[in-house]
């Protein structure tokens, strides 16, 4: 179920910020509106307040030219120098069971990752690693997942558990009890507020991508341009870090930005786009995700206007829409490969291996002069499927993600 909610933001030099939360007439789309005269540059909304960490915003602008340990041809193995976890303790003989709370497959970048991950899945069972995976699909259900985490402990039959949770608090207490169980546990994909698993896996991370994308718009744009925000939903650290970076670039360069939140619905993507072309020009659009990049360019092709400047994602729907529309765009990166990397951890894992405690991976956006090669690269490929995959290697390509084949 998406969650919705209108955010009143009152905004002043004397005012406090307030947030105001009331049931909308539009069961589908949420928008963050000024209530107050707009922010000077160095003001930003509660939502992104809540979540702007400059300390982190400041490291991830430097890990995006960093050096990357391994094999570049490899990506789903490389990782930052830091820290490393000695888990020597969790080393011994024989196929293991790995135990995975997913927080669903409900849009196409996470089913993308499942086909490649169960790929992987197949290379360590035929290796003898790993004997099975028990998964729970949560659908995107914060409760669901908790449960789902509860019942794998309660069962007390995994040999290790790997968790890629549905949103950050929500599922902080249920990781730690996973924890307490003494197994490895390997969170991957979306954090939560705590340091208690043996790894934590993900690309750089949300600030890199509101820090790439909301760069190469305004160094496209001039102050005073109007830029549509898309964000698919709230609560989520990695989407909320996008945007927090995002809104801050936007505002120090004058863009006038503005955020709704989606669902990632198509039909509401054109309406929203429709409606602010009908009260002007919209010189950019800014995704915290690329789905419904596609709809959101046919919105302007619907209404007869300019096609925007434009940061969508490795989707091969956007890729493909693009290079055949021409566009002055980019796409961000929030590398799908990374579901490879969970499994090879506990490969590592169960051997003894050290392993980064935070495992970060390679996230390189796709620029205008890489289009092509990424479009012949994954010739053939389904409009869901994310260039930036990483599976080129494992067994059933390029069938299996031709054909979509979902475990």
């Amino acid at each position: 179920m998406r969650k919705h909610s209108i955010r009143a933001i009152a905004l002043g030099a004397a005012v406090p910020l307030v947030v105001l939360t009331a049931c909308t007439t539009d069961p589908s789309v949420t928008e963050t509106t000024t209530a107050a005269p707009a922010p000077s540059a160095a003001e930003s909304s509660p939502a992104s307040q809540d979540w702007f960490d400059q300390a982190l915003y400041d490291e991830q602008f430097e890990q995006r030219s960093a050096t990357f340990e391994g094999n570049a041809e490899q990506p789903y193995l490389q990782y930052i120098a830091g820290n490393m976890t000695d888990t020597a303790k969790f080393a011994s003989p024989g196929a293991k069971k790995a135990c995975f709370a997913n927080a669903s497959i409900s849009n196409p970048w996470r089913q993308t990752g499942w086909i490649t991950m169960n790929q992987q899945l197949q290379v360590l069972k035929d290796s003898g690693v790993i004997s099975e995976m028990e998964t729970r699909d949560a659908k995107d259900n914060d409760n669901t997942q908790i449960a789902d985490i509860d019942y794998f402990i309660d069962e007390a039959n995994c040999d290790a558990f790997v968790i890629s949770p549905n949103s950050t608090a929500a599922l902080t207490q249920a990781v730690e009890r996973a924890c307490e169980t003494g197994k490895p546990v390997v969170v991957f994909d979306r954090g939560v507020e705590t340091k208690c698993a043996t790894t934590f896996i993900h690309p750089i991370g949300g600030f890199a991508w509101g820090i790439d994308t909301a760069t190469f718009l305004t160094d496209k744009l001039q102050s005073g341009d109007k830029v549509v925000a898309l964000r698919i939903l709230p609560g989520v650290d990695v989407l909320e870090h996008r945007w927090a970076a995002a809104k801050k670039i936007f505002e120090e360069k004058g863009i006038q930005a503005k955020d709704y939140f989606t669902g990632a619905d198509p039909t509401e993507i054109k309406k929203i786009i429709s409606d602010e072309l009908a009260t002007g020009d919209v010189k950019g659009v800014w995704m915290d995700a690329g789905d419904g990049a596609v709809a959101a360019l046919e919105a302007f092709e619907d209404a007869g206007k300019d096609l925007p400047v434009m940061t969508g994602e490795d989707e091969m729907s956007f890729l493909t829409k693009w290079k055949e529309t021409g566009i002055d765009a980019m796409a961000p990166v929030y590398s799908n490969f990374q579901w490879r990397t969970p499994l090879l951890a506990l490969e590592k894992i169960f051997k003894g291996e050290q392993i980064p405690a935070e495992w970060v991976l390679p996230q390189k956006p796709i620029l205008a002069d890489e289009l092509d090669t990424w479009l012949q690269r994954n010739e053939g490929m389904p409009s869901g499927h994310y260039a930036k995959f990483g599976g080129e290697d494992l067994p059933g390509y390029p069938d299996v993600w031709q054909k979509r084949q979902i475990p």
